[in-house]
């Protein structure tokens, strides 16, 4: 049995997106991600540069990603 991820990455070459699985890894991107950040569906498009500190904050944070 697979544990649920708050988090889920799919990379696709110089963007990632980023999918908030959980409730608490959507209030999560409520509170520490820019207001105005780019979607596509249900995830979030950032741009590869950017993903490890954001990974970095999310795993400090206590949340999962897969």
């Amino acid at each position: 049995m697979n544990p649920v991820r708050d988090f889920r990455v799919g990379h696709h070459g110089s963007i990632s997106l980023l999918f908030p699985m959980t409730p608490a890894a959507k209030a999560w991107v409520v509170e520490h991600l820019p207001e105005d950040h780019q979607t596509f569906g249900k995830a979030i498009v950032v741009e590869a540069r950017y993903l490890d500190p954001i990974l970095d904050g999310i795993v400090s944070d206590g949340l999962s990603v897969a």
